[in-house]
């Protein structure tokens, strides 16, 4: 009888272990359906809410998890699931700057391991700059680093002394072009890659032909930045070069009209107006840019010169012409004469065009 009892006693606990057993395997297959659904809800789902392709982000060296969440939140469908994923896996407190891509309908975890690791570079673009203040602007709205910065780094005396610039002839450092860098790119970095470009263009070559023009290379870049003020047609660049090239061998002043317009743009009185014609006053500029008073090329740049103008000089024209005059036949286009009378009727044309149009300043 006590045998039975025992029995009975051993099948009920092993049925009642058995219901817990089935219990515990129940709640393990919820959990893991909780679970398998979180994962799925936060890392697998698309969760952008915008209709374009593609999206970017701007990542400051500086930012927080605040400011990304911030940025990202207009672009998403859930920030909340976004956060807790980003907190999962660590993103929160290893924020990386950077310009970076989102694409339609990424989910959780692409967007997290594209603004982690995939820093996209930016196509950054300048020429036709006046000075370092202007191409401080220019590439301060392309990139991180702003204009401040960028031209304290330009004008960095050290700088400028260790490679042999002057505060006048660094704007010639950097040469117009299209370049690859990325967003966060510093002040000194993208001042540093310049120099590096800069170098590389001085190969031997060039070199070999500016000391053949009896130039250096940064007297290359001061006549370049005239002749590319003179004319912006490369077919000429280079005859206007010779021209220049032809007055300097024989101890001519340059007599260069963009470097009057330059020296009287220093000038209180000029501030803010555009000298449309070139007068006699002007000539009177007590200026070492004044080209009709000072004999030589000026001390610095005018202006950028672009590639082209930089190539007309290395490549000048050889030939007889010492005079040049705007031709009111062909606007933007020269006349050339090789004598003075010559030069005089040619400028009489254009000085009559100029009155015929009421410019008189």
């Amino acid at each position: 009888m006590e045998a039975t009892k025992t029995n009975i006693y051993f099948n009920l606990l092993i049925m009642y272990f058995k219901k817990i057993a089935i219990a515990i395997v129940l709640i393990g297959l919820v959990g893991a359906g909780i679970f398998s659904y979180f994962i799925y809800s936060v890392m697998l789902v698309p969760n952008t809410s915008f209709n374009s392709k593609e999206a970017y982000i701007f990542v400051a060296s500086n930012a927080t998890f605040k400011d990304v969440r911030s940025d990202l939140e207009p672009l998403l469908k859930d920030i909340e699931t976004f956060e807790t994923l980003a907190k999962q896996k660590k993103y929160v407190n290893n924020i990386k700057a950077g310009r970076f891509r989102i694409t339609k309908d990424m989910t959780n975890n692409d967007i997290i391991n594209s603004i982690r690791s995939r820093n996209l570079p930016i196509k950054l673009a300048f020429n036709n700059q006046h000075s370092l203040a202007e191409l401080a602007s220019r590439i301060s709205n392309q990139i991180e680093a702003d204009s401040t910065a960028l031209i304290t780094a330009f004008t960095d005396k050290e700088f400028l002394d260790t490679h042999e610039f002057t505060a006048a002839n660094a704007l010639g450092m950097y040469l117009p072009n299209s370049y690859e860098f990325f967003w966060n790119t510093s002040a000194t970095t993208f001042r540093n890659r310049m120099l590096k470009e800069y170098n590389r263009f001085w190969n031997a070559s060039r070199l070999e032909k500016a000391k053949s023009t009896g130039l250096t290379p940064s007297e290359v870049l001061i006549l370049a930045a005239i002749v590319h003020e003179e004319s912006k047609q490369p077919s000429e660049q280079a005859r206007i070069a010779g021209v220049y090239i032809n007055r300097l061998n024989k101890s001519w002043p340059l007599q260069a009209d963009p470097t009057l317009k330059f020296a009287a743009y220093q000038l209180p009185e000029y501030k803010n107006t555009i000298i449309k014609r070139v007068l006699n006053k002007h000539k009177l500029i007590n200026s070492p840019y004044n080209t009709y008073k000072f004999k030589g090329l000026p001390p610095g740049l005018i202006a950028m010169p672009d590639l082209t103008a930089i190539e007309a000089v290395l490549n000048y024209e050889h030939h007889s012409y010492f005079y040049f005059a705007a031709d009111a036949q062909r606007p933007g286009f020269h006349q050339f004469a090789k004598t003075l009378s010559g030069h005089n009727q040619n400028a009489r044309n254009y000085q009559a065009h100029l009155n015929r149009q009421g410019i008189r300043e």
